[in-house]
């Protein structure tokens, strides 16, 4: 149906006036496959490597591979591309599984191994020896690189390229049979050293090395290189669309070589997308990896990083990195996102849900001097009991009691001695309200023998109680407290980005660029029921930002809370 309005790119995606409103284009893609009959159903795969860590542009991954199954009713695995030993462990594979989990996407009762197809692809590799498609090299890694070309010349055949398919056959069992030792030999293509894409330039499919491997143990001394194991791991479990990153795309052509010379019935096909990139955040392998072994951070899971199970550590939802990675959009164009989007979606996920609680960060004493000395035994110190509601953008959560009483925590910066123009809060002589109770009006301060307030005194006027229909005077700030004689004491815990986003995520020699501050611990005081929360239960402290309990360093009572976001944004919703 072609026609001068209607084109289709390279992967099938339709532009110009008839392409599907609000279709991406490798849903487009998709639409073309199953419209033309080339494939009768959709089935995605999710193939990360165990070395390392997911972070939030795996996230990207995970939900839109699981998420075009969903949308056409298809498959979705999970497998692991664990193809070379050297760096793969078994918590990388656990912790994968666990983010994948967390996140949503339902993978069904079978996780997949790309090991598991070591025989079958060592039977492929035969047959390729078998068509005279590939051989046996002798050529060390430094030989190769030399034989190989550059961008601008072709590279030079491999004297070992035109050996006889016996040779390379009986070579190549011997590989297997642990004859040679690490490096010398491997198996390669043959395809066309004159390649304009290198990728395309006889790669090596197989290499010898000596390791134990994760999954199979000692079963093998050779192993498959990626590019060669990957397509044949779709084609074995009838993948559909292949949905990669970009950098894989100079990389298709070997992918489309591979698939063809195994001869699968339905062949699958790949497809790129642009990476999900943050701003001033570390998510290589290697520096996290670098991070962790220096204890510069509390392993793969500290908050400060944005690994998946760093950012479920810190508070983030599920559904919080699902409207960021929606928002972020599927392209073939690499862009960058900012942070305060990602903060953007968790404030917008917990601001009806969260609970709104007293806590005070940097405490200061209150006294209010005018508080009655005792209760109705006349031994007792007076408190009052005040209901506080638990969030106003959601009366659904009910309300709670709070008490209150002469003596208050209050935060530091609530009070100046001497300030600023259009500073609302107490100093001397000023009436702000507290939040939930009285008008209280400064009358002084005591300071230490080193000039710093220890304490602030005020009056209050019984006839201002929230909620009383108070209309006399007016005032311009409200502050928060915790009352001091049943406040909680609580370890918490203030994040900033880890990198110095002044100057940048690198410094000239390579190394990163670390913010000194991106951890600060305070002693804070809070409501006595939030001695009772439970890891990963969330909040919101009052002008303060949404916390999450710690599950890592909390204990029975004595809960950690890691602050997931504050409450000030400057992103802005285009």
């Amino acid at each position: 149906m072609a026609t001068d309005d209607v084109k289709r790119t390279q992967d099938g995606a339709q532009t110009g006036a008839e392409a599907p409103a609000g279709r991406n284009f490798i849903e487009q893609a998709i639409d073309k496959d199953l419209s033309e009959g080339v494939y009768d159903h959709v089935h995605t795969r999710f193939p990360p490597e165990p070395n390392g860590y997911l972070h939030i542009g795996h996230a990207k991954s995970i939900l839109l591979n699981y998420g075009l199954a969903v949308e056409y009713g298809g498959t979705f695995n999970l497998r692991f591309d664990d193809t070379n030993p050297t760096k793969e462990k078994s918590e990388f594979v656990d912790s994968i599984i666990e983010d994948v989990t967390w996140l949503g996407a339902d993978y069904g009762d079978k996780i997949y191994y790309a090991s598991d197809y070591f025989e079958e692809m060592y039977d492929i590799a035969v047959k390729i020896i078998r068509k005279g498609h590939a051989y046996v090299s002798d050529l060390t890694a430094e030989e190769m690189r030399a034989f190989r070309g550059t961008l601008t010349e072709p590279g030079v055949n491999d004297p070992n390229r035109d050996r006889s398919i016996e040779e390379n056959l009986d070579l190549f069992a011997r590989m297997r049979a642990g004859e040679f030792a690490d490096g010398e030999k491997t198996l390669r293509a043959k395809i066309d050293m004159a390649s304009s894409n290198i990728n395309m330039r006889d790669p090596i499919i197989y290499r010898v090395a000596h390791l134990s491997h994760q999954h199979t143990g000692d079963a093998w001394c050779i192993y498959p290189m990626y590019d060669f194991a990957h397509p044949i791991e779709d084609g074995i479990e009838g993948i559909t669309h292949s949905i990669c990153t970009l950098e894989f795309e100079d990389h298709r052509p070997l992918y489309d070589w591979v698939v063809k010379e195994a001869e699968f019935e339905v062949p699958p096909r790949q497809i790129e997308f642009a990476k999900l990139y943050l701003n001033n955040v570390v998510t290589g392998k290697r520096y996290i990896k670098k991070l962790v072994e220096e204890k510069i951070v509390d392993g793969w899971d500290d908050p400060r990083l944005v690994s998946i199970s760093g950012l479920r550590r810190r508070g983030f939802t599920p559904s919080a990195i699902k409207k960021f990675v929606e928002m972020a959009g599927i392209s073939k164009s690499q862009s960058t996102n900012e942070y305060a989007a990602l903060e953007y979606c968790i404030r917008e996920d917990l601001k009806p849900d969260c609970s709104r609680m007293l806590a005070v960060l940097d405490p200061i004493k209150l006294v209010i001097d005018n508080w009655p000395e005792s209760g109705d035994d006349g031994q007792s110190p007076y408190v009052e009991m005040l209901e506080a509601p638990n969030n106003l953008e959601n009366p659904g959560l009910g309300t709670r009691m709070v008490s209150f009483g002469k003596e208050l925590w209050i935060e530091r910066d609530d009070f100046m001695e001497e300030p600023p123009k259009k500073y609302y809060r107490l100093y001397p002589g000023n009436e702000v309200r507290l939040m939930y109770a009285y008008y209280v009006k400064c009358t002084g301060f005591e300071k230490d023998e080193n000039g710093k307030v220890t304490a602030v005194h005020c009056t209050y006027d019984p006839e201002t109680k929230s909620g009383s229909g108070f209309e006399g005077r007016k005032v311009k700030g409200t502050i928060h407290w915790v009352h001091a004689a049943d406040a909680k004491k609580a370890e918490v815990r203030l994040y900033e980005n880890i990198i110095d986003e002044e100057k940048g995520v690198y410094n000239e020699d390579g190394s990163l660029n670390l913010n000194p501050n991106s951890l600060t611990t305070v002693e804070a005081y809070v409501e006595p029921a939030l001695a009772q929360a439970k890891a990963f239960d969330r909040f919101q402290f009052v002008r303060n930002g949404f916390f999450c309990v710690d599950y890592k360093d909390s204990t029975e009572g004595k809960p950690v809370f890691n602050r997931i976001v504050s409450l000030k944004s400057s992103f802005k919703l285009k």
